[in-house]
């Protein structure tokens, strides 16, 4: 593991072990460097993920502070949201208007409407790194354009009026196929992950349903101990 990618992970651990509470300032650069024992390059990269996935913010003349919200989603980051939108890019390889499989039915809970299906590859630091498939209801979203698709999706979803609420989200482990190597660049069997995701509004109807292919992930969660669980888990 890379220095700069330890101090960033202790960092974090430590603000959520309330060594550093919300709200609180993070010691200097150069304290921080000399209780790490490196740079304060280092330090400085480290910082800087924690900020770009709004952990921590530096007020200007003030000192580096952890986010006052920080405890509002367990999501910590991953290899995506760590990034800003600028830095990521997408490039759409293929979108068509579909009539719902059963399958799909199911997932959005309608019957005889049509998706907008498209497929599109993200760009990180000039390089590919995910494959990602994306189903959109039309009725919902009648004007989606490829244009539209390359962009952020989730801010088209909120300039059409909706209230998005949460994700629903799976992991698992998977080896990257032929042709999903030569879209991305990469080996064919090389290891990746696959995730699938589904967006939910506020009013509980599903507004996404996408299945990704993702070089080099990692994410990190905050997680509260449930005891129910642990004890349902003992029987």
């Amino acid at each position: 593991m890379k220095k700069r990618q330890f101090v960033a992970d202790d960092l974090l651990s430590k603000i959520y072990q309330n060594k550093y509470a919300p709200g609180e300032k993070l010691p200097t650069e150069r304290a921080l460097a000399t209780h790490y024992q490196v740079s304060r390059y280092t330090i400085r990269k480290a910082i800087k993920k924690l900020i770009n996935i709004g952990s921590v913010q530096v007020v200007q003349g003030s000192g580096m502070f952890v986010t006052k919200t920080i405890r509002e989603s367990p999501l910590i980051y991953n290899s995506l949201t760590e990034k800003k939108f600028k830095d990521i890019q997408s490039t759409v390889i293929a979108m068509q208007k579909k009539k719902m499989t059963p399958e799909i039915e199911n997932i959005f809970d309608m019957k005889n409407d049509f998706v907008w299906e498209f497929t599109r590859v993200r760009i990180v630091d000039y390089q590919k790194v995910q494959i990602e498939t994306t189903q959109l209801p039309c009725s919902y979203f009648p004007d989606l354009t490829e244009q539209i698709a390359a962009g952020s999706v989730h801010e088209y979803v909120q300039q059409c009026g909706y209230d998005i609420s949460h994700f629903i989200t799976t992991y698992s482990a998977v080896n990257v196929t032929r042709e999903q190597a030569n879209l991305l660049n990469c080996k064919k069997g090389i290891a990746a992950m696959k995730i699938v995701n589904r967006g939910i509004l506020n009013d509980g109807r599903v507004f996404e349903y996408s299945e990704l292919i993702n070089l080099d992930y990692a994410v990190s969660y905050f997680t509260p101990f449930n005891r129910f669980k642990h004890q349902f888990r003992k029987k």
